[in-house]
Formats: structure tokens, sequence, C-alpha cells
């Protein structure tokens, strides 16, 4: 069998082709399993993985909570409001007591850029990085991914638009990465203010202009504006912001033609999409939802097959 080329899940910026086409297969297996009768299957029933999340996380963590619980591992789930974090526990001293209980995986969250990074190198268990600061999320860089291969077959040449706060977001960075990696063409839009200095050395596209944009892609990914991770006002107000860079059907039906919509999460309805755009037929947000769970089922598998026994 074919197997990753790393040992841990700590950015897209690691991974290589084969690496992400190989999770696509193994999800591929995976939807089959959780769309039959019985959805459970054995492959992880002795491995104990550790969920811990120092920063909240509702949909990242069911979602990888019940990916958990279909490959029968067994789950620790830690989050640090009950901890003693709080308290000033350091990282590497959590994860040690973690780690004593013998733990296989570690599923971390973490507000610091790097922070899962930091872990694997101090400590003997397999990492996945479920989202460190603005930095990297690449569990859902991989399900964006895997559900446009889904909808257009395949990935490579398909123009993608992320719109919205890219300055805080990990979901853009990782996106960014596993795009290109697959040789997709991607902008970013959204105000000046929520770009990134050193966007351009990304390779990316960068348009101001919604309707431009639009214009342009295949597929438009819409990122919520993050105003818990932003210290001073970005934009004059919601309502503006909306106005320039909001999605409505009406603004889908200006274009010249139709164009697929995605969204990683929460939605924040009336702002950057609205709840007829979001639950329209362009939208594939449910299907992201749905692929999320097989991705992550992927990863773990893929993971833990490299397990030393």
């Amino acid at each position: 069998m074919s197997e990753l080329s790393v040992d841990h899940l700590l950015g897209i910026k690691y991974l290589k082709n084969s690496d992400i086409d190989l999770i696509f297969e193994t999800a591929d297996h995976f939807k089959k399993v959780i769309n039959r009768p019985i959805k459970k299957v054995p492959s992880l029933r002795d491995i104990t993985i550790a969920n811990l999340f120092f920063e909240n996380s509702t949909r990242t963590k069911l979602s990888f909570e019940l990916a958990q619980k279909r490959l029968s591992a067994d789950v620790i789930n830690f989050s640090s409001g009950q901890s003693s974090v709080s308290k000033g526990e350091t990282l590497v001293d959590t994860v040690n007591n973690i780690l004593s209980m013998k733990v296989d995986m570690v599923v971390m969250r973490h507000p610091n850029p790097g922070a899962a990074s930091f872990l694997s190198k101090h400590i003997d268990a397999q990492i996945i990085n479920a989202g460190d600061g603005a930095h990297e999320h690449p569990t859902q860089a991989l399900l964006d991914t895997y559900s446009i291969r889904e909808k257009y077959g395949e990935v490579k040449g398909k123009k993608v638009v992320i719109v919205g706060d890219i300055l805080h977001s990990r979901v853009a960075l990782s996106n960014i990465f596993a795009l290109q990696l697959q040789g997709a063409e991607v902008m970013v839009c959204g105000p000046k203010t929520l770009m990134p200095k050193h966007i351009n050395k990304l390779g990316v596209k960068v348009e101001t202009n919604l309707l431009k944009a639009l214009n342009w892609c295949d597929i438009a990914n819409m990122l919520r504006v993050q105003n818990e991770r932003m210290e001073i006002s970005y934009f004059p107000s919601t309502r503006e912001y909306t106005q320039q860079y909001g999605v409505t059907k009406a603004v889908l039906e200006s274009l010249d033609k139709e164009i697929t919509i995605m969204h990683p999460g929460p939605i924040n309805r009336g702002v950057e999409i609205t709840s007829e755009v979001a639950d329209s037929g362009q939208a594939i947000i449910l299907n992201q939802v749905e692929n999320g769970v097989a991705i992550r089922m992927a990863v773990m598998y893929l993971l833990a097959s490299k397990i030393k026994q």
C-alpha cells in the first residue's frame, strides 16, 4: 500500500501532490462507508486519539469526533477552558500529561501559529493540525479541494476565488497551497485592509472588485469576517462590507455564467452571503460538511498506519 510522505499533518505546505491523491482516494472509500446503514469500520480500534482544542470550535471538533467514532478509535476530549492551561500550565506539560495516558495521535487547534509544529518536535505522537492561529487549517483545505474535485472531476485548471477576510484566515492560506499544488488558478478578493502584506509572493491574483472576481472564477469560496481576531476596525461597517463583498441572488444572476459557491462555515448569513445563496443549488456547502468527515477519516487512517506498533 502506498503511504503518506509525512508523519504528521501540520500544514498543506509539507504535502506532495501524491499525498493529496492518496488522501482523496482513501476518502472516496470512507465516503461509501459513511453512506451505508452500518457506518462504522474497526480500522482504528486500538488507537487512542486526543482532541486538544485550545480555541473554541464546534464544526471542526464535531467533524473530527464523528470521524474518530466511525473508525472505532478511543477518544479523549480536552478543551482548554476547563483545564489547567487557564491556570498557566504550558502546552508541553499539558500534552505530556495526556501522553502519559498512552495516546497515539493528537488533533490540536491552538491560537498560536506553529503550535502543532512545535508539538511534533517535542512529543512522540502523531499530530494533526486542526488550525493554528491565522496560519494553516489543512483538513479544511483538503475537504474544500476534494469537494471541488467531486463536483468538477478535477481541480486542475479550475479558477477559484477566495473572497473576504484573507488577512486573518488560516482557511485561505491552506486553500491557496492546496489549490496551487493541484494545478488550480487562485485569486483572492476583498478590501485592501484585509489582504496580507506579502500576498503577491504566494503567486495568486489579487482583486478588490467582487464582480470582476466572480466573472473570472468557476468557484467562489466565501470566507466570513473574523471579528474575533480583529483588535481594530478594518472597514467602516458590516453593512458597507456587505454592499461591496456580499454575494446575493441578484449578484449571481448578473454574472455571465453559473459559478459554484463554497463556504468553510460558520456562515454569517446576510453578511458574506445571503440565505438564498447559501441554500441554493449553486452552493455545495453541505457537501463540504459531509466530505469533511470522510477526509478526516482518511487522514487519521493513513497516519495511524504509520504508527510503530
